[in-house]
């Protein structure tokens, strides 16, 4: 029986905000701070693009521990909705579309897995599946222009040691089959994604793009920044729900998995900025 009571759900977000929410990954990231500033070239962009896509790629073999060692059917609905979603199943809601997206998408019903015409919410349960629909490819398109392809994007070979490190610590916390960790990682990964640095990315990238490579096309930016602001909304309630579930949960080992996340976090921007400057 879980006896918690709302005074104790307001202690544990207060501490949250103060030893998660303080991280310096989410309070100064210095490298996309330079980002969104910097004039930047284009061996910046395609190191960084590069780096990007091996974590995009791997992330795919941490969300499919995180589904198979999920707590209950819930849970492992919740995981499946993203590893299907990141593969290519498009979520199946029109939410606000616009007259002219809707005839385009009627016009040109192949290309819904264009990224500029895809949800960002509903549900893959009765989605449509499309390969162009997969955010690996949309990162693909995105690199084409900087002269990066298929042959040398998404592998394990082309990570350095700071990104192999993100995603391996992906798979040891986010996956883990022990639920307080694998909560406590998700939790700190989503308040990262949503705190901003895509927004950081977005701005940097639009620069580059006005004034050298006017085809670059932003999209995988975009979906994923709308998608976080969405998501955000959603992070504390979702926490609620799990303080008070059936399942055991420890605050102790939540926490302490949090903080090693966004460690993990902190070292795939931190192995950019500190290669970034080595070039300086």
């Amino acid at each position: 029986m879980n006896t918690k009571s709302p005074a104790d759900f307001e202690r544990f977000e207060q501490r949250l905000l103060s030893e998660l929410m303080t991280h310096p990954v989410i309070t100064d990231n210095q490298y996309c701070k330079w980002f969104a500033e910097a004039d930047l070239s284009l061996e910046d962009v395609r190191f960084f693009t590069q780096q990007f896509s091996v974590f995009s790629n791997l992330f795919l073999v941490a969300q499919l521990y995180k589904t198979i060692n999920a707590v209950d059917l819930e849970e492992m609905h919740a995981a499946k909705e993203i590893l299907a979603n990141e593969i290519g199943c498009i979520f199946n809601r029109r939410v606000e579309e616009s007259a002219e997206s809707k005839q385009r998408r009627l016009d040109n019903p192949d290309d819904e897995g264009d990224v500029d015409l895809v949800n960002t919410e509903g549900t893959v349960d009765g989605g449509t599946f499309r390969f162009k629909a997969a955010h690996f490819e949309w990162l693909l398109n995105f690199a084409k222009p900087l002269g990066l392809g298929f042959e040398n994007m998404g592998k394990r070979k082309f990570g350095s040691d700071s990104t192999l490190f993100f995603c391996d610590e992906l798979i040891r916390i986010y996956g883990s089959d022990e639920f307080s960790e694998s909560a406590g990682a998700s939790f700190a990964v989503e308040n990262w994604a949503a705190a901003g640095f895509w927004k950081q990315l977005i701005a940097g990238l639009r620069r580059f793009k006005a004034t050298y490579v006017p085809e670059l096309k932003l999209g995988f930016f975009t979906w994923h920044d709308k998608v976080e602001d969405q998501h955000k909304a959603h992070t504390y309630e979702e926490l609620k729900q799990l303080f008070f579930g059936p399942h055991d949960f420890d605050e102790e080992r939540f926490v302490q998995s949090g903080y090693e996340m966004l460690d993990g976090v902190a070292a795939f921007w931190n192995g950019l900025n500190e290669e970034r400057l080595s070039r300086n």
